[in-house]
């Protein structure tokens, strides 16, 4: 969605909105465990509530089920639409074979790879796979990067594809903020360090950060140069059918995100149990919560499949306040600094900014709702039409 989220906002923008966001979540996510030390809370959730009472407890678990629930339901939209287009690439799979049909795809890589690895009740289990899927991220990036040379030329540029910013920048903040947030799943990884102090979790938010900021950055870039005007909300679905390093390419992507969706499935899981069974699930009640949590997910991704919107939505309701308000809001009601100490002006700025990419974004997205031409063949993949 990043090299989207340039087309939305202006090239020149973007880039600066880019590295805006990836600062602010830097920033909250310190400021999350700051906050916890302040109340002496191990987990978003006890933060909360400690510090804005049930109210705010509740509010916050429905965004922390949100954001990851939706996030699942994308990945799936992503599983349906990256992989049936490879499997089209196999010699024998015509149009009419199963394997090209996404439903089933997400219904076999859900039964098979992502409820298994989500069932798994120690988040620290999924380390390795995390590993696997940051590996083929770098294999993704390097394709897109190649595309960027050799593909670029045969599509034509469209108007104004190097103007300086476009109306629809509040959304494409939303979308930035869905790639970079994890502040809802901080505290479980913060709690996994051999040595839990604010200086180590410093260290590990600033390397992950800019590692992101990075790939992020050279990713939307290459991608927007490739297809500028073009860009689809999954950038995959710009490449030819026919195109094999692309084919690669979102075999990869399918893999990559298969391997996420079990960390969102822990998150909502967490969620549930801390709302309703008092932070513990017997054996019985994990398997059918995750059960439940995944069969709904599935079900909703087979039924809708546009991806550009759902990431618009997800990133204003739910990624924003988890990343920009609900962190700076506990932690200014937690310090004991005075106002104008540089942490509490940060996070007054960080809040305000918040709200309004909540409040414009969410207006935008209703009013005015991206096209979705999921699963065509783009124009530019047909030489004759190209002028």
């Amino acid at each position: 969605g990043l090299p989207y989220s340039m087309k939305e906002a202006g090239f020149p923008l973007g880039v600066l909105l880019l590295f805006g966001v990836a600062y602010i979540t830097d920033y909250s996510i310190i400021l999350l465990i700051k906050g916890g030390n302040l109340s002496n809370t191990n987990t978003y959730q006890e933060l909360v509530r400690k510090t804005y009472g049930l109210v705010g407890y509740l509010i916050l678990s429905t965004l922390q089920f949100l954001y990851p629930f939706i996030a699942m339901i994308s990945y799936n939209i992503i599983t349906g639409d990256t992989l049936t287009k490879v499997f089209q690439r196999i010699p024998g799979v015509g149009p009419d074979n199963m394997l090209t049909d996404r439903h089933f795809i997400i219904f076999l890589s859900t039964i098979i790879f992502t409820l298994p690895i989500s069932l798994y009740r120690d988040i620290a289990k999924l380390g390795k796979v995390s590993l696997i899927s940051l590996i083929l991220t770098i294999v993704i990036l390097i394709i897109v990067m190649v595309r960027t040379v050799t593909f670029s030329p045969q599509v034509p540029k469209s108007e104004n594809a190097w103007i300086f910013a476009k109306p629809n920048a509040v959304q494409a903040v939303g979308v930035m903020s869905f790639a970079f947030i994890c502040n809802h799943n901080s505290f479980l990884i913060y709690g996994s360090l051999e040595e839990p102090t604010l200086k180590n979790w410093s260290q590990v938010t600033h390397v992950s950060v800019s590692l992101a900021v990075v790939i992020s950055i050279v990713f939307a870039a290459c991608g927007y140069m490739t297809f500028t005007g073009y860009t689809e909300g999954d950038i995959f679905e710009n490449y030819c059918r026919d195109d094999n390093l692309a084919t690669f390419g979102r075999f990869c992507y399918g893999v990559t995100v298969i391997l996420t969706f079990p960390l969102e499935c822990f998150v909502t899981r967490e969620v549930i149990a801390n709302v309703f069974f008092h932070g513990n699930l017997s054996t019985v009640f994990h398997v059918v919560v995750t059960v439940v949590i995944i069969a709904v997910a599935t079900g909703v991704s087979l039924v809708y499949d546009c991806l550009g919107i759902v990431l618009e939505l997800n990133g204003v309701l739910s990624a924003t306040p988890l990343v920009f308000i609900i962190p700076t809001a506990c932690y200014l009601k937690l310090s004991k600094e005075r106002w104008n100490h540089s942490d509490n002006l940060i996070s007054c700025l960080i809040l305000a900014v918040g709200v309004l990419v909540m409040t414009v974004g969410f207006v935008l997205t209703i009013l005015y709702p991206q096209e979705c031409s999921h699963g065509k063949e783009m124009f530019y993949c047909f030489p004759s039409n190209v002028s």
